[in-house]
């Protein structure tokens, strides 16, 4: 077998979104010629553990693990926070918090003092000790992933002058991730991100991205050999999933909500129905699945809809797919942002593969649309479109009564992680060759 090794900071028993990529292209890359070998921290500050994730990693694979400084312990004393406290970023997009003058000065000093990310000081020991290990080691192609960044500044710094091919796959872009504009970043700062960030474009023999926009826009960057590879489901995941439905008209949103994708016109459009409607309104439940910004809270109070509301907080992921087939709509939020044409969530394709209807609340013109369109798996609305958003739902509605789905499904089979993993392996290949 060719081996291959991959530098990741998210890694189980960590849970979330950044897990699942690389667990399931680690899971059959052996399929497809590939020996994969992890490198990982021990300690992370994982905001989330998600035991079942351990399942899909075979057990014998090679996994480095090397203990990481993290700045998260002085973060917490600065800002009064508990030791035991968890997060999910470093810095707070959340519209509704981050406001407080030790979060401002908290999220200038990450974008300012920490390049690329908080896992910057993780960077030269871990050169150091790869440079050594490569030694006795030695593999076919260096893979690494982010965010966060670091991880490819690991990569760019290991295989400098040792001659090993580097593929560099970003999950979400770096200068154009949607949140980058709230870092307060000074014009040094911003210059020597954008610096890094074509350094590694630029240097990497292949760059693999999620989405064909965010390819693109690497293309416009430097980067020379850019392939896309979605992210996707595990069809081993779906085997043994409930076939029966909720007997409400259940709309379920999967993962964390934060303010700024808080889609204030769907709780107008679903208020509206709830007056309009008796028998939807007693039909009707929301439930979330993960952590809730309280703006969103706060306006389903508002709107009298919390009596309709189930707040789960995290699950794990096998028990979000559960609840996820079960339920009579799955909710797809965007960010209403800059850069949202390219914003595919990871969630999607496992929404795709449960075979259940999507409500998407974002732009027509953006990728996330496009495959809900060539699926034929639901109906998107935009951002304001209060009316347009109560037309889906009515349609929704209606098309749960009579269990109607247009779903295409060989069309979703492109996305399985199997299907998936064999493209990333033809990349890998060519690398060798």
């Amino acid at each position: 077998m060719k081996k291959v090794l991959i530098i990741a900071y998210y890694w189980p028993p960590t849970g979330g979104g950044g897990v699942y990529r690389w667990v399931k292209f680690v899971k059959y890359l052996r399929d497809y010629g590939w020996e994969p070998i992890v490198y990982t921290p021990s300690n992370p500050e994982a905001g989330i553990r998600d035991e079942s994730l351990l399942k899909d990693i075979p057990s014998d694979i090679t996994i480095l693990k090397r203990k990481i400084t993290e700045p998260y312990s002085f973060y917490k004393v600065f800002t009064g926070k508990k030791k035991k406290s968890t997060f999910d970023n470093f810095v707070k997009t959340n519209k509704s918090t981050g406001n407080s003058l030790k979060e401002k000065i908290s999220i200038w000093i990450r974008g300012n003092l920490f390049i690329p990310d908080a896992r910057c000081w993780w960077i030269k020991p871990s050169v150091r000790f790869l440079r050594k290990w490569l030694k006795e080691h030695p593999v076919d192609v260096i893979v690494s992933t982010g965010p966060p960044h670091s991880m490819h500044m690991i990569g760019l710094k290991t295989v400098r002058n040792s001659g090993i091919p580097w593929l560099a796959d970003f999950r979400d872009p770096w200068t154009n991730i949607d949140f980058y504009h709230l870092l307060r970043l000074s014009g040094w700062a911003d210059r020597k991100h954008r610096k890094l960030e074509r350094r590694v474009l630029q240097t990497a023999n292949r760059v693999v991205t999620v989405t064909p926009s965010w390819g693109e826009l690497m293309k416009e960057l430097g980067a020379q050999s850019v392939h896309v590879v979605n992210n996707g489901y595990d069809s081993e995941d779906f085997e043994f999933l409930p076939i029966e439905q909720d007997k409400e008209f259940s709309i379920t949103h999967v993962g964390s909500l934060n303010g700024a994708r808080n889609p204030i016109a769907l709780w107008n459009a679903l208020s509206e129905i709830c007056n309009e409607n008796i028998e939807f309104k007693s039909k009707l439940k929301l439930r979330f699945l993960g952590a809730v910004d309280y703006s969103v809270k706060e306006n389903l109070k508002t709107l009298n809809l919390i009596e309709q509301t189930e707040f789960c907080g995290y699950v794990t992921h096998d028990e979000a797919l559960k609840i996820g087939a079960r339920s009579a709509v799955l909710l797809l939020l965007l960010n209403n942002t800059p850069g949202v044409q390219g914003i595919i969530p990871g969630k999607m394709y496992e929404y795709l593969a449960s075979n259940r209807p999507i409500l998407l609340i974002g732009p027509e013109a953006c990728d996330s649309a496009r495959i809900l369109s060539e699926t034929q798996s639901g109906y998107r609305a935009g951002f304001d479109d209060v009316s347009g958003i109560k037309q889906s739902i009515l349609a929704l509605w209606e098309d749960d009564k009579i269990n109607k789905s247009n779903t295409d499904y060989q069309k979703i089979q492109q996305f399985s992680r199997k299907n998936l993993t064999e493209k990333l392996a033809k990349i890998l290949d060519d690398m060798v060759r």
